[in-house]
């Protein structure tokens, strides 16, 4: 089940890439009113964090930006794996939660939005669910999520961002 997140994943992150500044494409549709009411009610809100409940935040991810924070609730399955590029630091983590893959991308989707990044896909194959937001300039942040049913109830996602430059 890893290895078809890990190429979901790999195959987003090459459907990213070639989106720039060009590329002013809406998303191909959006879900229907009930639809985004039954996983608005399905999504932890976002509630914004001080710098005093910084080192209180269990969905922190070191290194990563505030966009890209670890599912509430979630369980890691390591730390995250990061680098630095041309697009600057980013990262990977991979986490198990109990929630639906709906409502994880419903959540990413609002942090995704919230630091002003722009849809530049979505996709429903099956049961899994993956969503990747960018800046509109070179080289800005993004962010990517696959979140798939797993074994025993669980749903494995795989989360990768970029800062940006």
């Amino acid at each position: 089940m890893k290895r078809s997140v890990a190429a979901v994943a790999v195959a987003l992150t090459v459907g990213l890439i070639g989106c720039d500044e060009r590329s002013e494409a809406a998303p191909e549709s959006s879900p229907s009113p009930a639809a985004e009411a039954s996983v608005a009610e399905a999504a932890p809100s976002v509630a914004p964090t001080s710098t005093a409940d910084v080192g209180a935040d269990r969905t922190a991810i070191d290194g990563a930006p505030a966009f890209a924070v670890l599912y509430p609730g979630a369980e890691a399955d390591g730390p995250a794996t990061l680098a630095s590029g041309v697009a600057g630091p980013g990262g990977l983590i991979t986490f198990t939660t109990d929630a639906a893959p709906d409502a994880v991308v419903a959540f990413y989707r609002q942090r995704a939005e919230a630091a002003g990044l722009a849809p530049v896909m979505a996709m429903n194959q099956g049961e899994a669910r993956a969503y990747g937001a960018a800046a509109r300039q070179d080289n800005g942040p993004s962010l990517q999520v696959v979140a798939s049913p797993g074994e025993g109830g669980v749903t494995s996602v795989q989360l990768t961002w970029s800062a940006g430059v």
